[in-house]
Order: structure tokens, then sequence, then C-alpha cells
């Protein structure tokens, strides 16, 4: 579907706000939504804003207050997808995008869910735990932008958008083990912590020890595992959409390499990709596309 220019009123305004929410939050995705053509950019954005605006409530409100946040948020997705958006820009862009894409409404009942985990205080004590979590809160995002860019390969390719989804969000764990400490929060699985001889106390504490790296290695590979599987729908995405996700996945995997640079050091320093290096990513990104296998069928 195209965008028309027979669109509600202020949605121009809108989906601005989305865009600005987009390039503030996130570099990475911005520089990736860049290639979408207009009408699915702007779907993209309103997505992406929609997403940051539940996380934001579980980070940036406390206990009763964040669950009202959390309750008004899932309303108002649901007015979105009903037709009835709220006041608020995301509200009324969203609804847009929902109109224009078939974007699933079960995609952010499961971000719901996953926000839920974090005001319920989850305690992650196994693999399986943690992956339950990266889907929810970031791979289902791969079934929301999937419908926007169009594909081919049916389950497989969505399977695949899910598997890059989880990536990126077990790359923003390792890459933000020191600040979710702060909030009280460890992502990191209590047996997989046991496994490699890292304590709680050991996390407080801050120091990397030849034991975190190697958990930190472990968790490494296995985003990058991830990343793998996932790339092999990138082939299946319609038009620009390919490069589009192949340049964020390529900007965000690099956050893996400059956490390794560091010597895994992700307590006091955040791992990042900066802007000339994204920019020198972009041709391998294309690269990858032209020799890539044949799209999953």
């Amino acid at each position: 579907m195209t965008f028309t220019f027979a669109s509600p009123p202020g949605l121009d305004r809108a989906v601005a706000h989305c865009q600005d929410v987009t390039r503030e939050h996130s570099k990475t995705f911005y520089l990736g939504s860049r290639f979408f053509p207009m009408a699915q950019r702007r779907a993209v954005w309103a997505v992406y804003a929609a997403c940051r605006d539940g996380d934001d409530t579980v980070d940036e409100l406390d206990g009763h207050a964040a669950q009202l946040g959390l309750d008004l948020w899932w309303t108002r997705v649901q007015g979105a997808f009903s037709g009835r958006p709220g006041d608020h820009p995301i509200d009324l862009a969203l609804a847009w995008a929902a109109r224009e894409y078939p974007i699933p409404l079960s995609a952010f009942e499961e971000l719901h869910e996953g926000l839920r985990m974090d005001l319920r205080g989850h305690k992650y004590r196994s693999m399986d735990d943690l992956i339950l979590y990266c889907r929810r809160v970031a791979g289902v995002v791969g079934f929301m932008i999937a419908p926007v860019s169009g594909y081919s390969g049916g389950e497989r390719t969505l399977h695949a958008a899910l598997m890059l989804g989880q990536a990126m969000q077990l790359t923003n764990i390792l890459r933000d083990v020191g600040e979710d400490l702060t909030r009280g929060r460890v992502y990191l699985p209590s047996d997989l912590l046991a496994e490699f001889h890292v304590s709680r106390a050991d996390l407080d504490r801050g120091v990397v020890t030849p034991e975190y790296r190697a958990l930190m290695r472990h968790l490494s590979a296995l985003a990058r595992e991830w990343y793998a599987e996932g790339r092999q729908g990138i082939p299946c995405l319609h038009g620009s959409a390919r490069l589009a996700v192949a340049t964020a996945a390529r900007a965000y995997e690099g956050i893996l390499d400059d956490l390794a640079r560091n010597d895994f050091d992700n307590f006091g320093r955040r791992a990042h990709v900066s802007g000339p290096r994204k920019l020198l990513m972009l041709p391998q990104a294309w690269w990858e596309l032209r020799t890539a296998p044949a799209p999953l069928s």
C-alpha cells in the first residue's frame, strides 16, 4: 500500500514527532529506516515510537505509577489499532500505520507482556527465561516491520525476523549490564552465572574478571548465531527494505565488536558504534545482499 494525501489532520506532525523519537533514541535504527521508501519509513517510525513509548514507561516511572502508565499505554495501542486513537501524536501515527499495513496487534500484545516482566522484577533463572524476554520486547518487532516492508517466504521469513530482533535485544543486554544494575535489574540468567562462576556480588562490584569475560564471550557468540540466522530472511524482504534491515543489523552487531575491543567492560563504559563507522558499514551491508543465497522459499 502507498501513502496518500487523504490523511487525517495532524498526521504529518504526528509522524514528524515519531521521526524525532526514533532519531533521538536509536541512531542505528534511524539510519536503517532512511533506506525505506517514504511511506514505509513513516510507518517504521510510528512503530518504533510506539514501542519506545512503552519501554520508557517502565524505565522512567516507578511502582504504581509505572503500572498505571503501562496500562494506559496498552489502552492507547489498542485504541490506535481499532481506529480510535487518542490525542497523543504517537497514537495518531500508529493508527495510520496499522490501517495502511497488516501490522499484527498480537505483536504489541507480546511486547506488553515483556514490559510487564520488567515491572514485576522478573527473575531470570535460565536461558529459556532470557530468550522469552528477548522475544517479547524485541523479537516481535520483526513481526511489526516485515508487514511494512512486504516479504516472501512466509513463516520462515517471520522466524528469521524474530531471530534478528532477539539478537539485537541480547546485544542491548550485553551492552547495558552496568546500566541495568543501577535499576536493580539483572538479565543474565542465574544458572549461566553459576556455570561461569560469576556471582551477583561480582556484578555489583563491577569488576571484569576472567570468568565474566568468558560469560560475555559465550553470550556474544550466541547473539552472533542469532544474527546469522536472522540475516537469512533479509533477502526475502521487498525492495529497499533489504538494505534498511541489513544496515541496521550490521551496525547493531558492531556493538558486540566494540564490547570485545573494550575487553568486555560493560560496567563503566557503554559499547557503541560511531556515526562514521556506521557509514563505513553500508558497503558491507550492500555486498552481503549482493552475495546472499537465494531467498527462502
